[in-house]
């Protein structure tokens, strides 16, 4: 295994991994710029209704997404577990 192997198993990884964080951050990031906008505009300043939109957005886009991210991961490991008999030979 060459040190071009550990920097591409490191790239993919890193793809990886901001490819399944995007969908949780993304939602969480939209749902609490709305309520933000929502508690100055009625001056509302209650930490729990910024706090419980966004996890139940979260909790939705997990479901929604879960699956698709389950596979990116499994596909990933799978590539990763195949290469490692080539790696060591």
């Amino acid at each position: 295994m060459t040190a071009q192997d550990v920097i591409t198993i490191g790239q993919q990884a890193l793809y990886v991994t901001v490819l399944v964080s995007a969908p949780l951050l993304i939602t969480a990031l939209v749902v609490g710029l709305v309520v933000s906008v929502l508690q100055a505009a009625t001056q509302i300043n209650e930490m729990t209704l910024s706090f419980l939109p966004k996890l139940l957005a979260m909790f939705l886009m997990l479901v929604a997404a879960g699956p698709w991210m389950l596979a990116l991961i499994v596909d990933y490991i799978q590539r990763v577990l195949n290469g490692i008999g080539t790696a060591v030979s």
